[in-house]
């Protein structure tokens, strides 16, 4: 049984597969966890929810922040990484990104990932909001993800790694002593595999990306509905830092009943001179920040936030007219036709914007090499806490995130697989009962779920809009429930309700650590709090689902990570 005894009700297993590592996401950390692996001689499977090409890391726009550039360093990127991070910034977590980074991008060239240079043959570099130096390297203009997604996804094909397409993973198996036994997954007609079925591994990587679909509005796409978050959860690992969401300051707006993903207009727009205006015109973040436009991103959503507050509007604009059609057509090429399918001219006319939720900069919790506090469970990119990000991600430090952290992982299963001879067999899960003892969400469930947060935990939050959001999401389980104690009955096993239960599950933590939280920082916004609390909050808040589904919270002594686990010297 895993540590909660929650699970989420679907039919046995009918096939499985044994490794010694099952990798869940096929982004720039997945993808680079499962090359290191497979380079290190383990059996390596990749379970990805869509095709192999699908996950989130082919829409990142902007690129990958390194100090690659003449004068530039490590010390000034982590200097840039802690101010966005607000005080909550694990230090020694961001030295290891700054430090590591470098080397790891020149890895990822070295397999295969080409980006933009200049006429003597050097990386191009740009700025974005809350860097001090231009030290984004980008590929096709604004192309970055879909080029590193390409050379990851070659390689791991060219390596021969098995991947398993079109499958939502679902919950953590364990063995007798509670340790990591692989994952149960369901494949959706069209991989290798079709129904339930399971992934037999000491070691799991989860690698499964974010949760904007818990709002209305994001930029994240359909797969991103939180399923490693609530899956580490149920395994009874903790998460941190959850309150913490990312709204991205310019999204393209196109309606105030818009839903679902929504096209990004990069922060690298702002970086090469575009404009926020007003609708008359008026560059309202100038005077708010010494970078203005280039302002860490919850400092320019928040600016955003008060001016269309102040206006009486659902969006602002950004103006780069003065980019020119030639511009426009070789550095933002992605950018322009978008705007461009949905009847906007950017060479023309200001592009109206509004901010739509982006990036979790929290999530599972883990140490220095990706180990979470279940044993033989691994977190990385954006499903994981590692201490980076802090309060709110300085922007385009994820991708290279999921590089260094995923290397950092393969390194420690590899040593753990060398040191551990109980990981030369495949371990053997316990099994469990068949009648579920907790209800599935209707698949309509979803878009309740959604309107409540966006409502409730958006951009701008109060305690008045987190109780009631907090007591809605109650009531939605609580008709689940009283249906299945009632009557037996509940929502059919598939894919839109494990969907659903996921979102729920993630909500929940996400609202009662905003709710906790009673000050405003980085991207936790209160309005009933408005003024940073160093001396109370500059913690983590640290969240464990209980057996009976209610949530344990607790905040930490200080703004650092207690460990995860012993060292395996100290077990």
């Amino acid at each position: 049984m895993s540590a909660t005894g929650i699970r989420l009700h679907a039919p046995a297993p009918g096939w499985s597969l044994d490794a010694d590592v099952v990798v869940v996401g096929s982004g720039v950390a997945g993808l680079t966890a499962a090359l290191r692996c497979s380079a290190a001689g383990l059996r390596t499977v990749v379970v990805t929810k869509a095709r192999l090409d699908d996950g989130s890391t082919r829409w990142a726009q902007g690129g990958i922040a390194a100090a690659l550039g003449e004068g530039d360093t490590p010390e000034q990127h982590l200097d840039d990484t802690l101010v966005a991070g607000v005080g909550l910034c694990d230090e020694e977590a961001v030295r290891t990104l700054v430090t590591e980074g470098p080397g790891a991008v020149r890895r990822l060239i070295e397999t295969g990932a080409h980006f933009d240079t200049g006429p003597e043959g050097a990386i191009e570099l740009t700025r974005e909001g809350g860097h001090h130096r231009r030290r984004i390297a980008h590929a096709g203009g604004d192309a970055t993800g879909a080029e590193v997604s390409r050379a990851l996804v070659e390689a791991v094909r060219a390596r021969g790694i098995p991947t398993v397409e079109n499958a939502l993973v679902l919950d953590l198996l364990t063995d007798a002593e509670g340790r990591t036994a692989g994952v149960s997954l369901h494949v959706m007609g069209e991989g290798q595999h079709d129904g339930v079925g399971a992934v037999h591994a000491p070691a799991v990587v989860l690698a499964t990306g974010g949760m904007g679909q818990v709002f209305s509005a994001t930029t994240n796409p359909s797969v991103s509905t939180g399923d490693g978050v609530a899956l580490a959860l149920r395994a009874g690992a903790e998460v941190s830092d959850l309150e913490f969401v990312q709204f991205h300051p310019t999204v393209l707006f196109l309606g105030a009943d818009a839903e679902g993903q929504q096209p990004l207009v990069s922060e690298a727009v702002r970086g090469e001179g575009a404009y926020l205006v007003d609708a008359d015109g008026v560059r309202f973040m100038v005077g708010q920040h010494e970078l203005a436009e280039l302002a860490p991103r919850d400092i320019v959503a928040k600016g955003i936030t008060r001016r269309m507050q102040e206006r009486g509007t659902d969006h602002m604009y950004l103006d780069a007219r003065h980019f020119g059609a030639d511009m426009w057509a070789t550095r933002f090429p992605t950018i322009l036709a978008a705007c461009r399918a949905h009847g906007i001219d950017p060479v023309t006319e200001p592009i109206p914007v509004a901010p739509a939720a982006h990036y979790a900069s929290g999530g599972v919790r883990t140490d220095p090499h990706g180990r979470t506090t279940v044993p033989g469970l691994y977190a990385c990119g954006e499903v994981a806490c590692t201490g980076v990000h802090g309060a709110n991600r300085l922007a385009s430090n994820s991708l290279l995130e999921g590089l260094v952290y995923a290397e950092r992982i393969a390194a420690d299963i590899t040593a753990e697989h060398a040191r551990n001879t109980l990981h030369t067999r495949v371990p053997h899960p316990v099994t469990h009962p068949e009648t579920p003892s907790h209800p599935l969400l209707p698949p309509e469930a979803r878009f309740a779920i959604q309107r409540v947060m966006t409502e409730g935990a958006g951009v701008l939050r109060s305690a008045e809009s987190l109780t009631q959001a907090a007591a809605r999401l109650a009531r939605i389980h609580a008709e689940a429930a009283g249906a299945l104690a009632e009557h037996g009955k509940t929502a059919e096993p598939g894919v839109d309700t494990w969907e659903t239960n996921n979102l729920l599950c993630v909500a929940r933590v996400l609202v009662a650590a905003a709710q906790r939280r009673e000050e405003t920082r980085g991207c936790h916004w209160r309005e009933d709090h408005a003024d940073r609390d160093d001396e109370t909050w500059r913690r983590h808040i640290v969240v464990r689902l209980n057996p009976d589904r209610t949530l344990a919270a607790h905040t930490t002594e200080t703004h650092d990570f207690p460990p995860t686990r012993p060292s395996p010297q100290e077990q």
